[in-house]
């Protein structure tokens, strides 16, 4: 079989949209399935609907990349996108061609530096994980290259500085809070740390523009279980065959300005540029985040694995809808229509027929979740309805810990434990969670209700000091332990 390429493509009569040159006026840190999913498909679709006519040069991150792999393909790879969208499943697929190679600067650091030289280029990319913005003092001006990618980025501005070019509109996609402002200390720090003159300070200030955005794709990647049938399928062999969901989701923050040189409306794209992301990522964390960790070990305890599973379940689907539109959205500040449209995606999104994803998987640091995406609801809720109590998200507090109260036995890192109907389950979060939970096994509920929550190290001192919610979390932790979870839940969203 064939790999892919170009000439490949002609051959097969492929009928897509296929762009073979553009100038470079992309540069894009990392070359991993979620960028070449996310990114690179939305560009790709940036050329076809807006004439946006730009190539990708990608640079891997670290020493060991894909560089061979996507150079032997000409920087082309078949996209699957697969999902369900209105109770419909699909299953999409799109040769992306906006990427023209791929560097490798630890072989040949100036391959990336010449990029500078380019005066097409634009913008840069990155998604280098949330380790990659850190500030690495051991990195050195002269070093080819600086270890650390924010020490790479500074070496790479201020090439461009000396061949007196305008700045770039630089949008970090790592999953960090503030990811671009952060990334912008770590250059600032660098210039500082080099002695680099203060005129090339006020060019990274004037002529470039740090975005913070949020990324919202769930990415499974290269579908290593069906690739061989999906070449055959294709007619070409694909070393780069990239899974994706449906939903993509992209917010930039910036100026509107932003919009004149990356027409994403113009294409029609789920990606918005406002001049704060907070709100959005507030909405994920609560909406999307949240309700995973709302009903997940409920769920659980009442038998079921899937998430996908659980959106057929009236009862479990049920309470998921309760908790989000009742309790969480009433506490949230975006158009209303916004959250509600936001909200019902995430039953498509959770009721993926390609993706099984495990409730236990989720659960796996349960603890910092529960106070990241629902402790926030929970407290918002009282303060806007005179000191009320959500019952769902009560009740989701109470199935919490009964799913790490029956962890009686220690593993290595873990806890032993099994469910109502007899299947042994770990719990795994981190060691002091594990410890506290241990310690308290042999607790009587109410006792151990009160110890949870009066744990400042799990919540500061935010639970203990709500008003009620101590008595609603015993009841419904009674309610289980004498019902059984299942009929527990039916109760709370009857």
């Amino acid at each position: 079989m064939e790999l892919l390429s170009y000439k490949t493509l002609e051959e097969k009569g492929y009928e897509g949209y296929i762009l073979k040159d553009a100038p470079e006026r992309v540069l894009q840190f990392g070359e991993g399935n979620f960028l070449r999913a996310f990114v690179d498909c939305f560009i790709d679709l940036l050329n076809e609907k807006a004439g946006f006519n730009s190539k990708v040069v990608v640079t891997q991150p670290i020493g060991q990349g894909l560089a061979p792999m996507i150079n032997d393909q000409q920087g082309l790879y078949t996209l699957f996108l697969r999902g369900s969208e209105n109770g419909q499943k699909v299953d999409r697929r799109r040769v992306v061609s906006c990427i023209s190679r791929c560097l490798n600067p630890y072989e040949d650091f100036e391959s990336l530096m010449s990029c500078a030289d380019n005066k097409d280029l634009r913008f840069i990319v990155s998604n280098t994980t949330e380790a990659g913005i850190a500030f690495d003092p051991s990195c050195k001006k002269d070093d080819a290259p600086p270890a650390s990618f924010p020490g790479k980025l500074t070496a790479f501005l201020y090439r461009r500085f000396k061949n007196s070019l305008p700045g770039f509109i630089i949008l970090s996609c790592e999953l960090i809070d503030q990811n671009g402002a952060e990334l912008k200390k770590c250059v600032e720090k660098y210039i500082e740390l080099w002695g680099l003159e203060d005129d090339f300070k006020d060019w990274v200030e004037k002529e470039n523009i740090f975005c913070s955005t949020l990324v919202d794709r769930i990415v499974p990647g290269y579908p290593r279980n069906e690739a061989d049938a999906l070449c055959e399928e294709l007619g070409y062999k694909d070393n780069l065959l990239d899974v994706g969901e449906v939903f993509g989701f992209w917010v930039i923050e910036g100026p509107d300005s932003i919009k004149d040189e990356f027409p994403v409306e113009k294409a029609g794209l789920p990606i918005i540029v406002v001049p704060d992301v907070k709100p959005y990522k507030q909405r994920k964390v609560r909406i999307l985040n949240g309700a995973h960790t709302s009903f997940i070990m409920a769920a659980y305890l009442a038998g079921q694995n899937i998430v996908r599973d659980c959106m057929t379940d009236e009862v479990i689907h049920g309470f998921m809808n309760k908790t989000l539109y009742d309790e969480v959205i009433p506490t949230l500040d975006l158009p209303k229509d916004d959250l509600m449209q936001f909200a019902s995606d995430v039953t498509s999104r959770f009721n993926n027929p390609f993706v099984d994803h495990l409730l236990l998987s989720i659960s796996l640091n349960s603890t910092s979740k529960w106070k990241a995406r629902c402790m926030p609801s929970l407290l918002e809720y009282a303060k806007r309805k005179n000191g009320s109590i959500a019952p769902c998200l009560a009740f989701s507090f109470a199935a919490y810990i009964m799913f790490y109260h029956n962890g009686t036995e220690k593993g290595e890192n873990c806890l032993k434990a099994k469910r109502p109907n007899g299947d042994s389950y770990e719990i795994k979060d981190d060691d002091f969670v594990l410890d506290f939970y241990f310690d308290h096994k042999d607790d009587d509920l109410d006792t151990l209700c009160d110890a949870v929550i009066d744990n400042e190290a799990f919540w500061d001192d935010s639970l203990k000091n709500l008003p009620g919610f101590s008595d609603e979390v015993k009841k419904y932790l009674h309610a289980i332990d004498s019902k059984g979870i299942y009929e527990a839940m039916k109760e709370v969203i009857a």
